[in-house]
């Protein structure tokens, strides 16, 4: 896995190793954004062709389609995020994807600041995303797991109904909930305060506040008008 950075564009260099794409994980990636990647480029290997008989690298790919999916939910590009399968003898084809990717990351400009989210609207939104990875890992493995190996099934899958219905209903919803937090820990803030952060309307911000506060996660507070943690 390789983060590039703002400063490294024509050197793609932070590389984390690992010898199977399939143990690539959520906090991999979401450490390598936290820390200043502008794009994360993961390698695997071909499709039916593990090395290690696990078929690790279709592990890799649901990872990758479902984190392109939370990357969209909270307003960063998931072109940022790129996965390749390829041998080791394939060192051309690796230069030219590499260049590509490179030229990518270039175009889209600094992670946050090419999306028009705030330095610190992003460093909230990333580290929602981090704490709620325990749960994401238990919704993929019960709700999003599939059992045939195919790149074909994995993509149509993961742009199915079925697929965004299940991530709204989990997901989303705690998604939500977790940037609350987030925000909150900072101090009290109001509704529309939040709102601006996250990029929702109100009136979300007023229902995930409502389950918030039934689960004693948030509290409105009457003297300052405004929410804060429970």
């Amino acid at each position: 896995m390789a983060g590039v950075s703002r400063q490294q564009y024509a050197t793609c260099t932070k590389l984390i190793r690992v010898m199977c794409s399939g143990r690539v994980d959520l906090k991999h990636v979401l450490r390598a954004f936290s820390n200043g990647a502008d794009g994360v480029f993961i390698g695997g290997c071909h499709f039916n062709e593990c090395h290690y008989i696990t078929d690790g690298n279709f592990g890799a790919l649901g990872m990758v389609l479902l984190f392109k999916k939370i990357m969209e939910h909270i307003g960063v590009n998931p072109e940022r995020l790129r996965l390749e399968n390829l041998s080791a003898g394939e060192g051309i084809r690796f230069a030219e994807i590499m260049n590509d990717f490179n030229k990518k990351v270039m175009e889209l400009g600094p992670l946050g600041e090419g999306e028009g989210i705030e330095e610190n609207a992003l460093k909230s939104r990333l580290e929602a995303v981090t704490n709620l990875v325990p749960y994401i890992r238990l919704v993929e493995r019960e709700r999003l797991r599939i059992p045939l190996k195919s790149e074909e099934v994995y993509h149509e899958f993961f742009t199915s109904d079925e697929f965004n219905r299940v991530f709204n209903e989990t997901i989303a919803e705690k998604l939500a909930i977790s940037q609350i937090i987030s925000i909150l820990r900072e101090g009290p803030q109001t509704t529309g305060e939040i709102a601006k952060v996250l990029g929702l309307t109100p009136s979300e911000i007023s229902r995930h506040l409502n389950s918030s506060s039934r689960q004693r996660f948030v509290r409105y507070d009457e003297g300052l008008k405004r929410y804060a943690l429970a």
